[in-house]
């Protein structure tokens, strides 16, 4: 199957907290950070996730901001240090690769935002990415 999310980073499950509905799911990335996903219950079955299940961790490209620096008091549970690779600007928007540990990302953000951060190829970034816009595939 072909998708269009950009962001497809393999991991392995390392552990799994199921609730009435919702389910948290960590992965330790091939790189060794660790993701949180979000996702129903129902999914954690229908794909039969389990510790030690290889996955794909898949982020739409408009689900990253980044920051400068790590961000304390914030809910948002995927923080991953990386260095800018390529920014890639247009009229009103950038699309900013990102070299994490085990992977790249891509993020959309606007060309103002990349301005303000001072962005270009070599800089140091946190990607941020909310657990509910973690999505997981089977491998």
């Amino acid at each position: 199957m072909s998708l269009s999310i950009r962001n497809q980073i393999p991991g392995t499950v390392t552990s799994v907290t199921a609730g009435e509905a919702m389910a948290t799911v960590r992965v330790r990335l091939d790189g060794g950070q660790e993701l949180t996903a979000a996702i129903t219950v129902d999914a954690v079955q229908e794909l039969g996730l389990a510790q030690g299940s290889a996955v794909r961790a898949l982020v739409k490209s408009t689900e990253v901001a980044l920051a400068s620096a790590r961000v304390e008091g914030l809910s948002i549970r995927n923080q991953l240090p990386g260095t800018v690779r390529e920014v890639a600007a247009g009229g009103a928007m950038a699309a900013v690769g990102v070299t994490v540990d085990g992977g790249e990302l891509t993020a959309a953000i606007t060309k103002d935002a990349v301005a303000d951060l001072g962005l270009s190829a070599g800089s140091p970034v946190v990607a941020l990415i909310k657990s509910t816009e973690v999505s997981l595939a089977t491998t």
